[in-house]
């Protein structure tokens, strides 16, 4: 049984999570993985040409995230057409696409996160949000519900937005320049951890200090907690995603009933409870479909 399992880059350590999460299932389940990445991150063109090339090696199963709402429309057709069964994780497809989807509510988490952050400054501080790239949905979704949340706290005001393109050093030298033209922040809502790493970088050279939260749970930003460097972070938990995207093409391959639909529930992790969350990504528990239906 061979799976064709796509990411988005290389970059984020979050995607590194989904493809080990991949491999953990496959080794569990019995099956074979192959690995698609784009060599530029998130690049759509890049992204339809693995398509056609995984095509050509006829895989069982994609396991799938898209890194552009629509771009790669024609390629994820072309998985389609071939009678290829998608099987979808992270980012959404179009409604009936995928026969299996596992994600988190970006929009769920993020209004934690910001709530999480806002209850920290009792009600009242400057706060700068670092955001994904611009066509990212789940960038959207975190920075939409970041700022609803601002505006049920009318003693937090959004100073300033920036572009960290989901990556830490754009997210560091976007950050440094926020620096250099606000004179006080507060605190930073970043839309993923490893731009909240970039930020506390920034923060770093500049000799400041801000409360720091992000999103993903990545041992970077656990370790930042622990030392009391960043304040929390919500743990969108991409290798538990794919893991589950992973297991379901294979049971629905062996003719086995999956769900439809997964929704992973939202957790905040702070320095109180951080420890359960140090470890590396090849030793955090995982979840399987039969562990799931007893929670």
């Amino acid at each position: 049984m061979k799976l064709a399992v796509f990411t988005k880059n290389l970059s984020n350590p979050a995607y590194a999570a989904a493809r080990l999460g991949a491999e953990r299932a496959a080794a569990m389940f019995g099956a074979e993985v192959r690995h698609y990445v784009p060599a530029t991150p998130d690049d759509p063109e890049q992204q339809s040409a693995l398509v056609h090339e995984a095509l050509a090696t006829k895989p069982d199963a994609f396991v799938f995230t898209p890194v552009h709402p629509t771009r790669v429309n024609d390629a994820i057709a072309a998985i389609r057409a071939a009678g290829v069964p998608i099987f979808g994780f992270v980012n959404r497809m179009d409604d009936g696409v995928a026969e299996s989807y596992v994600g988190a509510s970006d929009a769920r988490l993020a209004a934690d996160i910001a709530g999480y952050l806002f209850r920290h400054l009792r009600g009242r501080g400057r706060v700068a949000i670092v955001e994904g790239p611009a066509d990212s949905i789940s960038s959207q979704e975190r920075v939409a519900a970041f700022e609803a949340a601002a505006g049920r706290n009318p003693g937090i005001t959004i100073v300033a937005r920036s572009c960290g393109a989901y990556q830490r050093a754009p997210a560091r030298e976007a950050f440094a320049a926020v620096l250099a033209a606000q004179p006080q922040v507060d605190a930073v809502l970043a839309a993923n951890d490893i731009m909240a790493v970039g930020v506390l970088d920034a923060l770093q050279a500049a000799g400041r200090e801000a409360a720091v939260v992000g999103v993903n749970a990545i041992p970077e930003a656990i370790a930042a907690i622990l030392a009391g460097r960043m304040l929390a972070t919500a743990d969108f938990n991409a290798m538990q995603m794919c893991f589950l995207a992973t297991e379901c093409a294979i049971r629905s391959l062996r003719g086995e009933p999956v769900p439809r639909e997964i929704e992973l529930p939202v957790a905040i992790v702070d320095r109180a409870n951080a420890a359960q969350w140090d470890l590396p990504y090849v030793q955090r528990a995982l979840a399987t479909l039969e562990q799931l239906k007893e929670t």
